[in-house]
C-alpha cells in the first residue's frame, strides 16, 4: 500500500459537516453516487469502511450525471442533498460533497479526486467501491489518476477472497500506474435505489424500510417518485 501525505491550503468545495473541527491530515473516503434515494445500504457500507479502514470522514458525493447512467437522477438535486442531510445526521465522521452537482456535466471520478485534491492536498484520498467494479475499472476515464490520487477502498464480501493486488496492477498495467488497494469486508445488503422508486411509484409501503425514517418522511411531504 502506498501512501502520500502532502501539505498545503485549502479552498472551499461545498461541502457540510456533521461533526467538529477540522485537523490536518485527514484519512477522507469519497463515497460517490446518485443517492436516489440514500438508503440504509449506503449507510452501513459508509460505517463499514470508516470503522474498517479508520477514516477520519465519509464524504457522500452525489452526482450530477453518471457516465452510465445517461438519464440522470429522478429527484432533484436539492432534494437528494436534502435526503443526504437528514440521512447522515447524527452519524459521526459523515460529511456530503456538493462538488459535482456545482461542477455540472458528467460526473467522472478523476476530475472530482484531482478537485478534493487540489483543495486539501494534505489529505489522504480513499475511494469507495464494490469489488464488481474492479472487473471494469481500467475502463473507467483516467484510472490512472484515481490511482493516483486515492487508494482504492474495495467493498468485498466476508466470504470471498480479497482482490489481489498483483491482479489490479495487471490489470492497469498498460497505464504505467503503481496502484493502491484496500479492502473492507461487508455482508451483503439487498437494497437497491431503483427498487425503492418502484415501490414508492406502485404505492407500495415496504420500502419505508429501506431508509431512514426521517428520509421516509421527506420522501412522502415532498411526493418524490410519484
Amino acid at each position: 500500500m502506498f501512501r502520500h501525505i502532502w501539505q498545503a491550503g485549502r479552498r472551499n468545495l461545498g461541502w457540510s459537516a456533521r461533526f467538529g473541527g477540522r485537523t490536518n491530515n485527514m484519512r477522507i473516503g469519497v463515497f460517490g453516487g446518485s443517492f436516489d434515494p440514500v438508503h440504509l445500504g449506503h449507510l452501513r457500507l459508509a460505517e463499514c469502511c470508516r470503522d474498517q479502514a479508520k477514516l477520519d470522514r465519509v464524504r457522500f458525493t452525489p452526482a450530477k450525471r453518471q457516465p452510465l447512467k445517461p438519464t440522470g437522477p429522478r429527484a432533484s438535486d436539492e432534494d437528494r442533498v436534502a435526503m443526504l442531510e437528514l440521512a447522515i445526521a447524527g452519524r459521526d465522521g459523515f460529511e456530503i460533497s456538493k462538488i459535482e452537482l456545482v461542477r455540472g456535466g458528467v460526473s467522472y471520478t478523476a476530475d472530482t479526486l484531482a478537485q478534493m485534491h487540489r483543495s486539501a492536498p494534505e489529505d489522504e484520498l480513499y475511494f469507495l467501491l464494490g469489488a464488481d467494479s474492479l472487473a471494469d475499472f481500467g475502463q473507467w476515464v483516467r484510472p490512472a489518476e484515481i490511482c493516483r490520487l486515492a487508494t482504492l477502498l474495495v467493498v468485498q464480501r466476508p466470504d470471498l477472497a480479497d482482490p489481489n493486488v498483483d491482479d489490479l496492477k495487471r490489470l492497469l498495467g498498460p497505464i504505467g500506474v503503481e496502484s493502491r488497494l484496500q479492502v473492507a469486508k461487508m455482508n451483503p445488503t439487498p437494497i437497491s435505489s431503483s427498487r425503492i422508486r418502484q415501490q414508492i411509484a406502485a404505492g407500495k409501503s415496504s420500502w419505508r424500510s429501506s431508509i431512514p425514517s426521517s428520509v421516509a418522511e421527506y420522501i412522502e411531504r415532498q411526493r418524490i417518485y410519484r
